[in-house]
């Protein structure tokens, strides 16, 4: 009988160990989101606005600025600033530099300084 109080016991404590693992891991991503002031919330929006993506050079993102092209503030807002412009499609083709990148927050897209989104038509 003390035996399987024992085993009890054991299980009980493992499981509010692990329940209090869970609550310390989950309030430590919540801090992070807030601590983000919803950057990453702003970023998935503007990405949900773009049907395609493309990573592009310094001089194909200073051409877009030169033709009136807005940088979007979010990019600003990174720990590693990028340049996000949304292009026309027209005006994306002229761009030699554009290299489709895809449409998800991966390492690819948050590895590209400059991106030109195509909006949804």
């Amino acid at each position: 009988m003390a035996g399987a109080t024992q085993a009890l016991l054991e299980r009980l404590e493992e499981r509010a160990r692990r329940l209090r693992s869970r609550a310390a891991l989950r309030a430590w991503e919540y801090r992070q989101r807030d601590l983000a002031h919803g950057v990453w919330y702003k970023l998935r929006r503007v990405l949900a606005d773009a049907e395609q993506a493309f990573a592009i050079d310094e001089s194909d993102a200073q051409q877009l600025i030169d033709v009136g092209c807005v940088v979007e503030p979010v990019g600003q807002a990174l720990a590693a600033p990028m340049q996000i412009f949304f292009v026309e499609e027209s005006l994306l083709s002229r761009l030699p530099s554009r290299r489709r990148v895809a449409l998800h927050l991966n390492a690819e897209m948050l590895a590209a300084q400059r991106l030109a989104l195509v909006p949804f038509p």
